[in-house]
């Protein structure tokens, strides 16, 4: 493997996961006043409409399923740097 992300793998449940966890973690970074789990949210609406808008499979009706993913995305990754934090004994 070349590369670290894909078009293709961040279509997928666990690359968007990853994907979304990653630039959220960063984002919150640079806007601390930003509420977490609305820029989760946006991240990972982003990152699948974007997924597929390159991969060539944008539709209409993808749109809004990509949409509706994008909360389980986003929970998925919140909770998964929720339970990190956690097990690191960080607060």
């Amino acid at each position: 493997m070349n590369e670290f992300f894909t078009w293709e793998l961040l279509a997928t449940y666990t690359g968007a996961c990853l994907g979304t966890g990653v630039v959220t973690e960063l984002l919150k970074g640079l806007f601390p006043a930003a509420p977490g789990r609305l820029l989760g949210y946006l991240t990972a609406a982003a990152l699948l409409l974007l997924a597929q808008l390159f991969t060539g499979g944008l539709t209409l009706s993808g749109g809004v399923l990509a949409l509706l993913n994008a909360a389980l995305v986003a929970l998925a990754a919140g909770s998964g740097y929720d339970l990190a934090r956690g097990l690191s004994g960080k607060k």
